[in-house]
């Protein structure tokens, strides 16, 4: 008899335990379903928050470039006007000023020869400068001249108006730039450099390298000037403006700069 109770008793002690065993399994199931839920939610969650920043941040750099793009057209066009109007208007006026003085000169008593003789050279030697000025201030003129006559044009002009010496040097084998546009662009990064040299620098020689590698052209602008440091100019409409020109066109822009050491300007632009 007493067997028989020993059987039954662990017979019941053997179902509670596979019924606990049931249980726990089926908790430890519940718990890591609702793990799994949590970490999928959490995951989606994530990539859908990232997906709408990298949306939201990719709309602000399309507005951002467009901006800029709509700026740099707008400057293209007022530069074009006033190249226009420099070389219709001014340079005419100044032509036929200079024709005036060249009839008076042979009519001129001889003590006022030489002054009408330097007064004529003057006016021929501004309307020089105003011919070559709307040249670079055309963009159609640049794109007939070329990239680099184009700097060379104004390397020159640079040279009559401020500078003892400019050079451009060239490297490597030319390759042409396919997207006439960026051609443009580089071209009016180099004339902020060079207007800020003639304006703050104090320098007296100019240099432009176009270094033409393999996959890329390297730009090199420096000038011997008082320089200046870097930090306090970030701000500057100037430094912005070739830091926006040169993100349009996928080059990567560098200035360096120290006081006493002259400016140096480089400019990696991919084929």
């Amino acid at each position: 008899m007493l067997n028989i109770w020993f059987f039954v008793f662990a017979t019941q002690e053997q179902a509670i335990n596979k019924e606990q065993i049931a249980l726990i399994a089926y908790m430890i199931f519940v718990v890591l379903l609702l793990t799994v839920m949590v970490i999928l939610f959490f995951v989606t969650f994530q990539k859908r928050k990232n997906k709408i920043l990298q949306d939201k941040f990719k709309q602000e750099q399309e507005f951002n470039e467009e901006i800029s793009r709509t700026q740099s057209e707008i400057q293209e066009q007022t530069l074009k006007h006033i190249g226009w109007e420099l070389h219709d208007n001014v340079g005419q006026l100044l032509a036929y000023a200079s024709m005036q003085l060249n009839m008076l000169i042979s009519k001129a008593p001889d003590d006022l020869k030489e002054k009408v003789n330097e007064t004529s050279d003057i006016v021929k030697e501004s309307l020089k400068e105003v011919r070559s000025l709307s040249k670079s201030l055309n963009n159609d003129v640049i794109l007939n001249m070329g990239f680099e006559d184009s700097i060379s044009n104004e390397l020159n002009r640079l040279k009559r108006m401020k500078f003892s010496s400019t050079e451009l040097s060239i490297e490597g084998s030319q390759k042409a730039i396919e997207n006439k546009k960026h051609e443009i662009v580089l071209f009016r990064i180099l004339q902020e450099f060079f207007s800020n040299s003639v304006k703050y620098s104090e320098a007296e020689c100019l240099k432009v390298t176009l270094n033409y590698q393999d996959t890329q052209l390297l730009i090199i602008a420096t000038d011997n000037g008082k320089g200046f440091d870097i930090a306090s100019a970030e701000k500057g409409s100037g430094l912005i403006n070739m830091k926006s020109r040169a993100e349009l066109i996928n080059a990567t822009f560098d200035l360096v700069s120290e006081p006493s050491k002259g400016v140096t300007l480089k400019i990696n632009y991919p084929y």
